[in-house]
């Protein structure tokens, strides 16, 4: 296993670093998509999230996969609980239909 170490130099050279939730925050207002722990992605507008995570989203389009194939539901509003979000992509358009 390798181990990387930035020294002061380094970091100053490639700029401010952005925290987590200060790019979370940068995405209110726009388009996200959020890969779930249980087999279904979000896509959405991000009206606003807490310090766990848990996120409130408008225009939201689910998919979810499952034996059968895929099924698509439109929702006006969805609140989710950050311990079940895998990862997150701003702009994100979800997936391929």
């Amino acid at each position: 296993m390798r181990i990387f170490v930035l020294d002061s130099l380094q970091m100053s050279l490639t700029g401010p670093q952005l925290l987590p939730l200060e790019l979370v925050d940068k995405c209110i207002g726009s388009k996200i998509h959020i890969i779930m722990k249980n087999d279904k992605e979000m896509v959405g507008t991000l009206l606003g999230f807490d310090g766990y995570v848990n996120m409130v989203l408008a225009d939201v389009t689910e998919f979810e996969f499952t034996a059968q194939g895929k099924r698509i539901t439109k929702l006006p509003h969805i609140l989710l609980n950050g311990s079940n979000i895998v990862m997150m992509v701003p702009g994100g358009e979800g997936p391929e239909i």
